[in-house]
């Protein structure tokens, strides 16, 4: 370990004035070695991209044709205050590794070569590891195998940057396990990404699976898909701005839904649909410029942004083994818990030298206590920039920022109007002090934290 990693270290440890770590207790009837009898769950996670809270129907979306996640719903745990990063990549850093950027992300499109993540967890505990979907995190060809994943099928893992980036779409442009693949003759970018996992789940039905499926859909460009009027399986483009039409973002949507519906069916087929964790979420907000319907009003897509539509996702978890079907869940829950969660369901110890930020919700899964998150944390700045990042921390209603401004979201979503702590109640006011005190400790390791980031970024 680098001497500026222990620093870092060090003063986080001693900086521990709220207690924020996850608590993840092995089950050891859960840990057998891999065989057919293993009682390990397999986990499949989902993560759609630029799908925000408002495009599920079983959260009340009217917008968008969702039958296949809005099943999951019904048959699963759904959660209503669940918050992403505003944006992809800084969300898939503080997905993978448990961690708030403000500890350990560099730059957009990147991926920390030190980072430990989720996968590595999974594979040493004797999983077989796959992540297929949209990468954007650097490292190469060799870059899924360095953290953590035994097998890939990915777009924009090598072709990234302006001018490199390969279709995603009709006839895409995807790198599989090493090896740089153009797909001509119709294929569409998702249903091949989401055949290959079907693959995998066929071929890993003796041995507990980790496959994470950070999905190319419904992001931008918005042009039509295999079951769209328009869909044309002779192109190769990735459409202009100019040509993107709404409608198609709805089919979009609508596509999103088929391929998981496809997975949980493929599946169910294997026989190991009772003991899959499947974990469905958003990786920030809709795109800024959509307008979606959601309980009877308009919700304008908040990508890029930290006001509420950039950072509300939706959440589902469906596990037939242990979760029971229909409950819906108001715990807050960001993107920092997954690590944790999954590892508690699977009897995992996390390292305690990797001192991740994320709570495990698994005891909310099997139907105990709700997760004892009291707030989100919130670090962002799109390229890394470390002093001109945005810092807030909030509940599921009061939002404070470091410049001072505190937000009622639920009666104010788009932050148009502060209010003052003269006007709050006495169980706001507690609230408030909660969230100054959160604030003040993350913004003391920040402030620790960005010599070493800013090194490592080469300023």
């Amino acid at each position: 370990m680098k001497p500026t990693t222990l620093l870092c270290t060090f003063m986080l440890s001693a900086l521990a004035v709220i207690a924020i770590g996850c608590a993840t207790q092995p089950d050891d009837s859960a840990a057998a070695d891999p065989a057919e009898t293993d009682p390990r769950p397999n986990v499949l996670f989902i993560m759609a991209d630029d799908m925000g809270y408002e495009c599920l129907g079983a959260n009340g979306g009217t917008s968008y044709d969702t039958p296949r996640l809005d099943a999951l719903a019904a048959n699963g745990l759904r959660f209503t205050n669940a918050h992403a990063q505003p944006i992809c990549t800084p969300s898939r850093v503080q997905l993978m590794t448990g961690i708030y950027n403000n500890r350990n992300y560099l730059r957009f499109g990147q991926l920390d070569p030190e980072a430990n993540t989720f996968a590595h967890l999974f594979r040493d505990a004797g999983y077989a590891t796959v992540i297929a979907g949209k990468w954007q995190l650097g490292g190469g060809l060799g870059a899924p195998d360095h953290f953590g994943f035994d097998e890939y099928c990915l777009w924009q893992l090598t072709r990234a940057g302006p001018g490199k980036i390969a279709p995603r779409y009709p006839n895409p442009g995807l790198e599989v396990n090493g090896e740089v693949v153009d797909y001509t003759g119709g294929t569409y970018g998702p249903d091949i990404v989401s055949d290959y996992l079907c693959g995998f789940f066929e071929r890993h039905t003796d041995q507990p699976f980790f496959a994470y499926y950070p999905m190319i859909l419904p992001h931008f460009p918005f042009q039509p898909t295999p079951d769209s009027d328009a869909w044309d399986p002779t192109e190769s483009r990735e459409y202009p701005r100019r040509e993107w039409r709404d409608a198609w973002f709805a089919d979009m949507v609508a596509y999103t839904d088929h391929v998981v519906g496809k997975l949980v069916d493929q599946l169910d087929e294997l026989g190991l649909l009772e003991n899959t964790i499947i974990v469905f979420v958003g990786d920030n907000g809709t795109y800024f410029n959509l307008t979606s319907q959601l309980n009877g009003r308009d919700v304008v897509g908040g990508k890029g942004k930290t006001i509420d539509t950039g950072t509300h996702v939706p959440l589902v978890v469906h596990w037939p083994a242990a979760v029971e079907p229909g409950r819906v869940s108001e715990s807050l829950v960001d993107l920092s818990d997954f690590l944790p969660t999954l590892a508690d369901a699977a009897g995992i110890d996390v390292p305690a030298g990797w001192e991740v930020n994320g709570i495990s919700f698994a005891e909310e899964l099997r139907g105990g206590a709700p997760s004892s998150r009291t707030y989100i944390y919130c670090w962002y700045q799109r390229n890394g920039v470390r002093e001109t990042a945005s810092q807030h921390v909030r509940t599921a209603q009061l939002k404070l920022y470091a410049d001072g401004r505190l937000f009622n979201t639920l009666e104010d979503p788009d932050e148009t109007t502060p209010i003052g702590t003269a006007t709050l109640n006495a169980e706001d006011r507690a609230t408030y002090a909660m969230l100054s005190d959160a604030l003040g400790h993350h913004t003391t390791i920040t402030e620790a934290c960005d010599p070493i980031q800013n090194e490592k970024r080469g300023e």
